[in-house]
């Protein structure tokens, strides 16, 4: 059974994957405006993932028989400078999200409720790898600068992106 203050934080970040989820559908829809679809398709693989873990925090909500309680999501940006400067908000914004999974963790450790904590080391272990995939894409980015053709080869790079949820994948 979850203590009403572990639920309230875990509700909190079903709120927080599904900001993040709808995050990365407008920056899917920024870089399609842009004719940028290798872009635009990693940023709604990015979209599904996000929704996949919220889904993840909702049914573990569920399983330690708490209430899930759904909150207004906040409306994201609609545009940005250049690719590079999405990049660099995803991997802000993915700086975030760690500090809050951090805080959980922090949290179900004061609480002594082992079974949150377990649960939450899969995010512990994950953001570590959204952060570096963000990044490799933004050195990337700031290698080439304004460099078209180099813009081009990434943007295919980026189209072959697979699914890392089973759930049905939007056309970019």
């Amino acid at each position: 059974m979850l203590t009403p203050t572990i639920e309230q934080a875990l509700n909190e970040q079903v709120n927080a994957e599904l900001y993040s989820a709808y995050l990365y559908l407008a920056m899917a829809a920024y870089f399609s405006d842009r004719d940028l679809e290798g872009f635009s398709h990693w940023m709604n693989m990015q979209s599904q993932e996000e929704l996949g873990h919220a889904l993840k925090f909702y049914a573990f909500i569920n399983e330690r028989g708490g209430k899930n309680t759904l909150k207004a999501i906040e409306a994201p940006p609609s545009s940005w400078d250049s690719p590079t400067s999405v990049f660099e908000a995803v991997l802000e914004h993915e700086q975030k999200v760690t500090a809050m999974i951090n805080n959980l963790v922090d949290l179900a450790i004061a609480e002594k409720d082992h079974a949150t904590n377990i649960f939450l080391q899969w995010f512990v272990t994950e953001q570590v790898e959204e952060e570096a995939s963000v990044n490799a894409v933004l050195q990337k980015l700031k290698l080439l600068g304004k460099d078209g053709g180099g813009l081009f080869m990434i943007d295919r790079e980026l189209a072959g992106r697979a699914s890392a949820c089973p759930c049905s994948q939007p056309t970019a």
